[in-house]
């Protein structure tokens, strides 16, 4: 990001996109590492949690056989499927956003400062992940009970109820869902660079956002969208095309393994490139010398007491 941070602001999506595509080239090595050792194992657990649980749930739908062993079965994969999915997620924003942050702050960038950062900024990233949970979980909470008005509606043929609670469930998931999605990411970044966590990083996010919400709204929707399809892609020529040859569902498979690896490196990058731009947006200049300092802190580095004052200064 050459750009000054004054002129960040004016970026559209499609500048942010150019722009967080082109930051790989400028630590080509840290990066491919970065992807093959965190993204690639988040990327492949995603496309291949159907393939595992494909045959688990085939034999739950046999109704001459005890289905006691296969729900254990099920149960314990979930577990540390999800175990697995949040603790790379959470180490793959981690790396992504303090080594792009580093090359923002011309600090020297490599794999092996990035790895050595991660435990720092985990426990931060962790922090935040549980207030977002929450708020997941109070809007799966709403989610369900309009899901269940849906039901009675068909069920009563209430004509009213049915409209009512399908507009309630579509707004839901095309306006709260993203707006959620969005504020998480932009809160792991603010985690990472700024002296807060938890809530405090939210409500900074949730700051950051005013005036540009359809901004993040196309970018978290864009990238839903593409996951999507790709899934879809997975299920129904890997998991369920039995018509077509091992050699094929293997191909395609592997590529779309690599597709969903693209795409959410991308996404990463969009993520620290986004709140750079929501900052300038809203005039809130980064003091690369503080951000410098306060990067290093991550490595055990010493940070200057001036530096810590600059940061939380940022806040105003």
């Amino acid at each position: 990001m050459d750009l000054p941070t004054e002129e960040l602001q004016f970026l559209t999506t499609t500048d942010i996109l150019k722009e967080s595509i082109s930051i790989p080239k400028q630590s080509p090595k840290t990066f491919y590492l970065i992807t093959l050792t965190l993204i690639f194992p988040l990327s492949f657990a995603i496309l291949a949690h159907s393939l595992f649980t494909h045959p688990i749930l085939l034999q739950l739908q046999n109704p001459y056989t005890s289905h006691t062993k296969d729900w254990t079965k099920l149960l314990i994969f979930q577990f540390f499927y999800l175990i697995f999915l949040f603790a790379f997620s959470l180490l793959s924003t981690a790396a992504t956003v303090f080594t792009v942050a580093s090359l923002y702050t011309s600090k020297p960038v490599s794999f092996t400062s990035t790895i050595s950062a991660i435990p720092g900024v985990f426990k931060r990233l962790f922090i935040t992940f549980l207030w977002v949970t929450l708020s997941m979980i109070l809007y799966n909470l709403i989610f369900l009970v309009f899901l269940i008005l849906l039901i009675i509606a068909i069920d009563t043929q209430n004509a009213v109820l049915f409209f009512f609670s399908m507009l309630v469930i579509f707004v839901l998931f095309l306006v709260v869902h993203v707006y959620i999605s969005a504020l998480w990411h932009l809160a792991s970044v603010v985690s990472v660079l700024e002296p807060l966590y938890g809530f405090g990083a939210m409500k900074k996010s949730f700051e950051l956002l005013k005036g540009r919400v359809r901004m993040a709204f196309v970018l978290v929707f864009g990238y839903f969208v593409i996951c999507g399809v790709i899934n879809g892609m997975f299920g129904s020529i890997v998991v369920h095309g039995e018509d077509y040859g091992v050699l094929v569902r293997i191909s395609v498979g592997g590529f779309l393994v690599g597709i969903l690896v693209i795409v959410n490196l991308v996404g990463l990058l969009l993520q620290s490139v986004f709140y750079y731009v929501c900052k300038s947006y809203h005039h809130q200049g980064i003091d690369k010398n503080a951000l410098y300092d306060h990067l290093g802190g991550y490595l055990g580095e010493y940070v200057p007491l001036k530096s810590s004052i600059q940061m939380e200064n940022l806040e105003g």
